[in-house]
């Protein structure tokens, strides 16, 4: 994840485009504003490009670059679930593009491969490993919803708003999803 020192060249480095907008409704982000912000949302960030695309290093890169691009963007927002939403969508946009461009999302690191927390019980880190191997299989539309939707808790209009979607077709998608990883989660001998 990037630090404190790179965020401050990053906001140093951005100029801000001119707004000639003057609707005070909804307020553009300042300097303080944006590494609050930051601090809120890098990890859930980075967590989720972590995930789908299966690369600690590009998570790390992507994050660095949709916090630049939605500093730079400058975007007027109604509240604080929408300035997430605008910036979980330019992560996505970055991440698709990314795999777009030949980085593959097939190989998802495994809790074994990678070094384990002491404080975490066995048991819990067979069940990651075993969800990790499962969140393989699936697709990486499927990995984006059943994360975002399950591990940061968005809403169903939110994940629509991030992921570019109609909010109509997420529950229908989150169901395939859902099913699709429980039938590779189910036994082999529950399936016969």
């Amino acid at each position: 994840m990037i630090g404190s020192m790179s965020l401050s060249l990053l906001i140093r480095n951005a100029t801000m485009p001119e707004r000639r907008d003057a609707d005070t409704t909804l307020a553009v982000m300042g300097d303080e504003e944006f590494r609050s912000f930051y601090e809120r949302t890098a990890r859930p960030l980075w967590s989720y490009l972590s995930r789908i695309t299966g690369d600690h290093q590009q998570a790390d890169d992507l994050l660095q670059e949709a916090y630049y691009r939605f500093y730079r963007a400058g975007a007027r927002h109604e509240n604080e679930t929408h300035r997430r939403n605008s910036l979980f969508r330019i992560a996505t946009n970055l991440a698709r593009d990314a795999a777009r461009r030949g980085k593959r999302w097939d190989e998802v690191p495994l809790a074994e491969e990678r070094e384990v927390d002491a404080a975490v019980p066995d048991h819990q880190a067979a069940i990651r490993t075993d969800l990790g191997r499962a969140m393989q299989k699936l697709e990486p539309a499927q990995r984006e919803l059943l994360w975002l939707a399950y591990a940061q808790g968005a809403s169903h209009d939110e994940i629509a708003g991030i992921l570019g979607l109609r909010a109509i077709s997420v529950r229908t998608l989150l169901l395939r999803a859902r099913r699709k990883l429980a039938g590779i989660l189910e036994p082999k001998e529950a399936r016969r």
